[in-house]
């Protein structure tokens, strides 16, 4: 891959129109809330970082987003109307972390597979195997494949997938610092073409890099949403980066 600085546009996504909204999601297990009233929207072709420390409720949220863990209460809706678990499939497609199927299999196997289950042209196949930086280690075995490289495989995949809403959690886990840079020019270049990130990031340096917007969540509740400059307004703080914005408000 090229290297290329990531550039987010957080006043292109304050002019979006808003994809989907979440209403007052709630999760508890016990008396521990996992998730308390959680709202925020997406916007069309923005990318959106939820953030927080590892036990924030990031991956909670993801997968009540993705319908995979069932809530106790709230909503989602897509372009203003319910969107019902059993629908949410054909609008987002769901990328955990740390996940590597098919570990038997040869690379590019996979992802002739994957592609062709998602009626992909070839063309779009080698394009993204190029994007990702894939080409070294289409002969090796999935579970041969180091960190990063399982990372860039599963992140192939999403890509390969035709939903216009796109979950990740911890993207950039298993890169390094030009890796890292690389992902999020990938990513960018994603946004630009039209689709939807919601990205769940623990590390704030990279989360300000690549994001137009943020959801700032402590203890499964939201204590901020909204670009850089809004944050500052929200806290006074007129010069400050992520890090000091996420202080103030957690």
């Amino acid at each position: 891959m090229t290297l290329s600085v990531a550039v987010a546009n957080p006043h292109a996504a304050e002019r979006a129109p808003r994809l989907m909204q979440v209403a007052a999601l709630s999760k508890r297990y016990g008396e521990q809330h996992a998730l308390a009233d959680v709202s925020f929207d997406v916007r069309v072709g923005e990318v959106l970082g939820l953030i927080g420390p590892n036990g924030a409720g990031k991956t909670t949220l993801l997968e009540a987003l993705a319908g995979l863990l069932p809530v106790d209460a709230g909503e989602v809706r897509w372009h203003h109307a319910p969107a019902p678990v059993r629908h949410r499939r054909n609008a987002m497609f769901y990328l955990p972390d740390g996940l590597r199927p098919w570990e038997e299999q040869f690379t590019w196997r996979v992802l002739a597979f994957f592609a062709a289950a998602h009626g992909q042209t070839q063309g779009n196949l080698a394009a993204t195997i190029d994007a990702v930086g894939l080409a070294p280690v289409l002969d090796k075995r999935v579970l041969a494949l180091s960190k990063g490289y399982g990372r860039r495989l599963m992140l192939a995949l999403a890509l390969l997938t035709p939903q216009p809403l796109l979950l990740m959690d911890e993207p950039f886990d298993g890169f390094d610092l030009r890796q890292t840079r690389e992902v999020m020019a990938l990513i960018r270049r994603v946004a630009a073409g039209g689709r939807t990130l919601v990205l769940a990031i623990h590390q704030l340096n990279d989360a300000e890099r690549v994001c137009d917007r943020f959801v700032l969540l402590a203890d499964g509740a939201v204590r901020g949403v909204g670009t850089l400059d809004e944050l500052r307004i929200k806290t006074g703080l007129a010069a400050a980066g992520l890090e000091d914005l996420f202080l103030a408000l957690t």
